[in-house]
């Protein structure tokens, strides 16, 4: 048989003839095109706007219909919408995905290496949400960023009393509630009078007027004074920016419901009616079922807060991701199997700093007290495999009612925790029959013993 050659094997065929790719950098873009188009394949761009309106300009005048570029920073943000409304299809590599494609490396051959690996369909580009899930997703990050600073002045407030040795977080159990924030703002005001800071008790606070009175006995220094009003007012600051941002997302919620389809039937009643701390101020659940025509917090461990949060990073059809199982493998909460010569090397899943992956973790862990089937899961998987093997596998459940729940439009309905263990025990069983079968025994349940606990 002869020895094949080279020009045997068949070549890679180009699949975006139009492609260009633009290596971004935070004072100059690297921008590459095919070389049969123009005698200098690469140049380089400024960062400025009329710089990369250049850009486009020269990517027009070379045919360039798609462009390819890394994800570095904040950096090609600027690039990559300039771009898009100039209609270019642009797509974001990402640069780990990039450099597993053995290549030279500076900066005028990594443009022009990417620009090949584009042409030739090598890249995958990452997840982008539309423009209006964009904007979404960009206030919800900015109110999330309001919030981690007023956290911030909360502990500075605490700290204040706490030198003032007045122990209010002893008496209620959040400062930031009715009765901690009357008393902190009659302390700001000029009272020190711990009789009249008593009075200033909600009704449904715990704590009685005596106990409360005993820990507004304190040491009343002027620079711990001056330190808890600076702290009060950078906290009211921050409240108030927070519902600048709760009218901007109930505006663009608003506009998203309008150009949406209308939802069938009304809203069912509320699971829960405690609202979260730190909660949007207007009707979250009540917003997104007038989008979405379903009802997220029907699963257990999303409220409003987190559904609305994984509406900003996940978008509102998910068609992005064919199939759960593609849903779950980007969200890094499925196994990344390892396998050479049939034989699996691991399955670890893989690190991520995806902020929907995280927030399902959230889910997870709230979950695990709760007597839900979900609950029951994370128990007993908690028990046998380890608390942060079981906060990963039950995330991925809830990412799948979220992917089916937004996708197929699933109403979800909790069997509960009974169901689950009866099922769990159902399966033990059938194991264990089939194990002692195949040893040539059979299992007998023992007298008056009714239904007994597997464990």
């Amino acid at each position: 048989m002869p020895k094949s050659t080279s020009g045997d094997r068949p070549e890679l065929k180009r699949v975006n003839v139009g492609a260009a790719a633009i290596d971004i950098g935070s004072k100059m873009h690297m921008a590459a095109v095919d070389p049969t188009r123009v005698d200098m394949p690469v140049r380089s761009f400024g960062t400025f706007t009329q710089d990369l309106h250049d850009l486009a300009d020269w990517f027009k005048a070379c045919g360039v219909t798609s462009v390819a570029m890394e994800s570095t920073g904040v950096y090609w943000i600027p690039a990559y919408e300039v771009l898009e409304q100039r209609g270019f299809e642009v797509i974001l590599v990402n640069a780990r995905y990039a450099k597993n494609v053995p290549g030279r490396k500076t900066d005028v051959s990594d443009a022009a290496w990417l620009r090949q690996l584009h042409s030739y369909g090598l890249l995958r580009g990452s997840f982008r949400p539309d423009a209006e899930i964009a904007t979404l997703r960009a206030y919800l990050r900015q109110r999330e960023r309001l919030v981690e600073y007023a956290a911030a002045h909360i502990q500075h407030m605490q700290k204040a009393l706490m030198e003032m040795n007045l122990q209010v977080h002893h008496v209620v159990s959040d400062i930031t509630g009715a009765t901690g924030m009357r008393i902190i703002r009659a302390i700001v005001a000029g009272e020190r009078d711990p009789d009249v800071l008593a009075t200033y008790r909600d009704v449904r606070c715990h704590s009685s007027i005596e106990t409360i009175r005993a820990a507004l006995v304190g040491n009343d220094r002027d620079e711990h004074i001056f330190a808890l009003t600076q702290s009060l007012e950078l906290y009211d600051t921050y409240q108030v920016k927070m519902l600048d941002c709760d009218r901007k997302l109930e505006a663009l919620i608003a506009a998203l419901t309008d150009k949406g389809a209308k939802p069938a039937g009304m809203l069912p009643k509320a699971r829960v009616k405690t609202k979260q701390v730190n909660s949007p101020s207007f009707d979250v659940r009540a917003a997104l079922y007038g989008v979405l025509g379903v009802d997220l917090t029907e699963i257990h461990g999303l409220g409003p807060s987190l559904a609305l949060k994984l509406i900003g990073e996940c978008g509102t059809d998910l068609k992005a991701w064919p199939t759960a199982k593609h849903f779950t493998s980007w969200l890094c909460l499925a196994p990344g199997n390892k396998i050479s010569g049939g034989k699996v090397l691991s399955s670890r899943t893989r690190r991520s700093s995806s902020r929907a992956a995280a927030l399902l973790r959230l889910a997870a862990t709230s979950i695990g007290r709760s007597d839900t089937a979900l609950g029951a899961f994370y128990r007993r998987l908690s028990s046998r495999a380890g608390k942060a093997k079981a906060v990963t596998a039950t995330a991925r459940k809830i990412a799948v009612l979220f992917y089916n729940t937004l996708r197929h439009g699933m109403a979800y309905r909790d069997p509960g925790a009974d169901y689950y263990e009866e099922q769990y025990r159902s399966r033990v069983l059938t194991n264990l029959k089939r194990r002692a079968k195949a040893l040539g025994f059979a299992l007998q349940a023992i007298p008056g013993e009714a239904n007994p606990a597997v464990s």
